[in-house]
């Protein structure tokens, strides 16, 4: 049985993409080993392969980033190893570099355009940093996929490597019975909206979703994972008097979050075009939205709003406006038959677009690499 290293700088619990990747793997007859870091907010795992996750000095910054490296390094230096699997260019370095130390199998899973992160877009000289890593090692990588095409033709263009794809798709999903208590807790008898993830940070529109509420009648909204915006967004919600209306909610396992998910009449994805891994982002939320049957009311992105429109499976917005997207959701409920007819077309579509379909590709990608 081969073994994967795979490498990731979250703290494993919420990483839906990762742990969709090493269950395949794993049942495929491969021994899974995971690393990430611990942070004083992880949950508790229960994943069925073994984990490591560094309690590190640093939980951001530069000196994170140099610290988990090193780290990381050092922690694949002594162990048994067929394959190195990196997610993410902030894990590709040490994974590289052990990769030819030993002369293993290497594989990169590019989660995004990361040095097109908008946290990178007024830190030139950090960007710089990470396109130098990206330019030395890129050219020299045999097995490699991202989350869409368009990411996939930059990065082919640009270093001359054949990278494939494999999408951030959802596992088909059974409805869950719920109580009639919890319904009634978490509904109240309105209208619910919900935005999710685990990157819930800054241009991914949560800030406007909330100022939206205040001209909203009978609708709620959850905002459930984390990212850097969280703080202020309790703050907003507090300054606008909106805590009966909108409700945080810190990340959580994956079959409780769909709970929530399953009893929203709307999910939100709103990115703004403010940088181009936004605008050819294909984040998990929509395949999660997709497989609890709720219509999405998604921003102009390229991606995700060519997936809406081509399976009319929602609303695509063009403004960030929250009085207008007040406005939009408004018009979604009291319009009867478009939205049957959304959920019409997600019952049909969530039947194709599921990981059981999408993982056949990779398991494809293990079985012939280079």
């Amino acid at each position: 049985m081969k073994k994967i290293i795979v490498s990731v700088t979250n703290d494993l619990s919420t990483d839906q993409r990762v742990q969709k990747v090493c269950n395949t793997l794993k049942n495929n007859n491969f021994e899974i080993y995971l690393i990430g870091r611990q942070l004083p907010s992880s949950l508790n795992l229960n994943l069925p392969y073994k984990t490591f996750r560094f309690k590190l000095l640093f939980n951001k910054g530069f000196l994170f980033y140099a610290e988990y490296n090193i780290r990381l390094f050092f922690k694949l230096l002594f162990l048994k190893k067929d394959i190195l699997l990196a997610n993410d260019l902030d894990t590709l370095l040490p994974n590289f570099l052990i990769s030819k130390i030993f002369n293993k199998k290497l594989v990169y899973d590019s989660h995004e355009l990361y040095t097109e992160v908008p946290e990178l877009l007024d830190r030139p000289f950090i960007k710089n940093i990470w396109l130098t890593i990206e330019k030395w090692i890129f050219p020299k990588l045999k097995n490699v996929y991202t989350v869409n095409n368009e990411i996939a033709a930059i990065y082919t263009k640009k270093y001359n490597v054949k990278v494939k794809v494999i999408r951030n798709i959802a596992k088909k999903y059974q409805r869950a019975v719920i109580d009639d208590d919890f319904i009634k807790k978490v509904k109240r008898n309105n209208k619910m909206l919900i935005l999710q993830g685990s990157g819930i940070n800054i241009d991914r529109g949560a800030e406007e979703a909330v100022e939206m509420m205040q001209y909203l009648e009978n609708v709620i909204l959850y905002i459930i994972g984390s990212g850097d915006v969280f703080d202020n967004l309790k703050k907003k919600i507090d300054r606008l008097n909106l805590n009966s209306k909108v409700f945080l909610k810190n990340k959580m396992p994956y079959s409780e979050l769909m709970k929530y998910t399953q009893l929203a009449d709307l999910g939100l994805t709103l990115d703004k075009n403010t940088n181009l891994n936004y605008i050819l982002s294909l984040p998990n939320k929509v395949f999660d939205y997709l497989q609890a049957g709720i219509p999405i009311l998604a921003s102009n992105t390229k991606v995700v709003s060519n997936l809406v429109h081509k399976n009319n499976i929602g609303f695509v917005t063009k403004t960030h406006n929250p009085k207008e997207l007040a406005t939009i959701v408004n018009s979604i409920f009291t319009d009867g038959t478009k939205y049957c007819l959304w959920k019409e077309n997600l019952i049909t579509l969530k039947s194709k677009l599921n990981w059981e379909n999408e993982e056949k590709k990779l398991i494809e990608i293990y079985s012939n690499l280079e």
